[in-house]
């Protein structure tokens, strides 16, 4: 079975350790290899303390800290691979072990015309790059990153568990974690740089995605204050019932380490009947379609029509979307830096459609 407390790991089970880093403020690319060192030395030393650990994750930012100087994250922003994941590489090689290393940002193909990506990378214990996933939702509109074009991504990790890796703010979409469990993960690496107010509703998304989709998460989340947020930690590992095994406070360097059960997890996926959300999404009330005579595997087609409308039409899924909030990324009444403002004529628009949506709620 899954447990926490101990500092081992046996066959059946992944030695999974979430490292809760303090946010770095950096500026220069000596900075930023600088303290890529420091994390190098946590994953040898941390290897030591806890011997059964077959994967350590550190939080999004954690290499490079967030640059708030646009001209700073161009010239900060690296190659994959390159010196930050062959050093990343080494240290894994030599602890024997399993690593997740945030890239922020990871230089485009065009670079430096367009903005870089975010990243993760998944490195393995003989020090090879086995995922490497862009985020797809950066955090808007305050985040500037290229979203993401490599899809969510399944790798066979240590012992056999199959990983997915997502970047923050991409939990707070449910159908990424879907996506993640229906092509068969069953560890999903969850990174952020999370900051205050949104600490309740963050521990709490992350339980409930394990729940819904009989996945193990492991959340690792930056502590601290960088001279503009403050990061609320809270770093945890949560079992496949949604239930969490250990959980970090506000601390700086804080771990949590659990041992997660391959076949617990499968027998679950296998054996669990009315709270299997992954079989019975697919076998749509199956108990009632057997008793009509009309098979014995329920109703497959996807019921929402919104989906198949965004499949299909993604613009007219987008006007629907627009109908029910905004046609405009800016807001008036709440300007950002480096997001237009909607003219007058979008303002008065947008008012009259309020308005008219008002109305036939009447």
């Amino acid at each position: 079975m899954s447990r926490h407390g101990d500092i081992s790991s046996s066959e059946d089970t992944v030695g999974v350790c979430v490292f809760q880093y303090p946010m770095p403020r950096l500026h220069t690319n000596e900075e930023v290899m600088a303290n890529a060192k420091k994390i190098c030395d946590i994953v040898k030393g941390t290897k030591i303390g806890l011997p059964g650990m077959d994967l350590i994750v550190f939080p999004e930012y954690s290499t490079m800290g967030i640059m708030y100087d646009r001209q700073e994250m161009f010239d900060t922003a690296c190659a994959i691979p390159g010196p930050l994941t062959d050093m990343f590489g080494e240290a894994c090689k030599e602890a024997g072990v399993w690593g997740v290393f945030s890239l922020t940002g990871e230089q485009h193909e065009e670079h430096p015309k367009k903005n870089p990506y975010n990243t993760l990378v998944l490195i393995n214990d003989q020090g090879e790059i086995v995922q490497k996933y862009r985020k797809l939702l950066p955090w808007t509109p305050i985040e500037g990153w290229t979203p993401g074009n490599l899809g969510t991504i399944v790798t066979e990790g240590p012992k056999g568990m199959k990983i997915s890796m997502i970047i923050c703010d991409d939990g707070n979409y449910p159908e990424i974690w879907r996506n993640c469990a229906m092509y068969g993960a069953e560890l999903v690496i969850r990174p952020q740089g999370y900051m205050y107010p949104a600490k309740d509703q963050q521990v709490q998304v992350s339980k409930t995605m394990a729940w819904c989709n009989q996945v193990y998460v492991a959340v690792a989340n930056a502590s601290g204050f960088d001279g503009v947020y403050t990061y609320f930690g809270h770093s945890a590992i949560v079992g496949c019932d949604g239930r969490t095994l250990g959980e970090c406070g506000t601390e700086d360097n804080g771990i949590q380490y659990a041992q997660l059960s391959i076949s617990q997890i499968r027998d679950s996926r296998k054996n669990d009947q009315s709270q299997n959300q992954l079989f019975k999404l697919l076998h749509r009330g199956y108990t009632g379609v057997y008793a009509n005579g009309d098979g014995s595997k329920g109703v497959a087609e996807c019921p929402f029509e919104f989906y198949k409308t965004w499949v299909n039409n993604p613009l007219l899924a987008q006007e629907m979307v627009e109908k029910i909030t905004r046609k405009t990324i800016g807001v008036s009444c709440c300007p950002v830096a480096g997001i237009p403002q909607p003219s007058e004529e979008e303002h008065e628009e947008q008012d009259i459609a309020e308005l008219a949506h008002e109305l036939n709620l009447q």
